[in-house]
């Protein structure tokens, strides 16, 4: 098994479509398509289950992937990781950030690493708020942003960092010249949950919210980004709910036939929390950088 194996499975498992993971590839799809049941093959297990309009993980590709995912974080990071050992003086340290974070929460990251700049360098590491929390937790990370609620670890720590306002992402043109939105006149569209890699326990908890306030129609959009969503929402089929504050990286995400706007009957606000692991903080190695977070994000901010 080679590592270009593992990068395939992994491209194909976050697009579920062949063409689209050999497009980002720069490879055809037949090679690709290939090249899966080769590893298929020398696992003796099947990773994909394929027909000619959709492609799903089976159980084994399910199991492979967080295991596909750590393998190539682990071998990306060889590079600056040795780098490092070059400049002994400083620690270099991986601070987790969840897609979409609000540019405010970035200058305070920013500060952060400033003041700590003497004895360690801050590196920010991408990902879903689950898979960071795992690495807090693992100590593959040394703290993280995380839409909260972020589990439940005892071992865990956590810090308000900001609270923001979420609207409904409805079709421009049905709701023209509208400055809010009842949740009842939304009710014939489907609901479009927010892109796999942003999933997590918060936006789970407001699926089932808004199914017991009467929004009972789903689409399930897969592996679709924030582009997907906002594509389905431009057609008229759905509406989702994102950030409001204009200012939001989200909002880039916004075609010409999509708007947000606030609800005028439900008032949902996104939470995000800095984490890092006790033992790290009290007495361990984080405690000077944790003592400086604690005063650079003293505040939750709001928006």
């Amino acid at each position: 098994m080679e590592l270009l194996h593992l990068r395939y499975f992994v491209a194909v498992a976050q697009e579920l479509n062949f063409s689209t993971a050999a497009r980002k590839l720069h490879m055809a799809a037949s090679p690709l398509s290939q090249r899966i049941k080769d590893l298929e093959k020398e696992l003796g297990h099947r990773l994909f289950d394929r027909d000619t309009h959709h492609v799903r993980l089976t159980p084994a590709g399910s199991a492979l992937l967080p295991i596909a995912r750590g393998v190539l974080e682990q071998v990306d990071s060889i590079q600056w990781r040795l780098d490092e050992t070059a400049r002994p003086r400083r620690t270099t340290l991986l601070l987790g950030v969840p897609s979409g974070v609000h540019p405010d929460l970035r200058t305070r990251m920013d500060t952060l690493a400033e003041r700590v700049a003497d004895r360690f360098e801050i590196k920010r590491w991408p990902g879903g708020t689950e898979r960071l929390v795992d690495a807090v937790c693992g100590g593959r990370l040394a703290l993280t942003l995380a839409r909260l609620p972020a589990g439940g670890d005892p071992a865990l720590e956590q810090l308000p960092v900001m609270s923001e306002r979420l609207g409904a992402v409805v079709p421009r043109d049905r709701f023209a010249g509208r400055e809010s939105v009842a949740l009842a006149e939304l009710t014939e569209l489907a609901y479009a949950g927010s892109p796999t890699a942003v999933t997590n326990a918060y936006f789970r908890g407001l699926d089932q919210q808004l199914s017991e306030l009467g929004v009972r129609k789903r689409i399930e959009l897969g592996s679709a980004t924030f582009e997907g969503v906002s594509e389905i929402v431009s057609s008229g089929l759905a509406f989702s709910i994102s950030m409001l504050d204009p200012r939001s990286p989200v909002q880039n995400y916004r075609l010409d036939n999509v708007t947000v706007l606030p609800f005028s009957d439900f008032h949902p606000r996104l939470e995000t929390g800095l984490l890092w692991r006790k033992d790290r903080a009290h007495g361990g190695d984080l405690e000077e950088v944790i003592t400086a977070a604690r005063e650079v994000f003293a505040e939750p901010l709001h928006a």
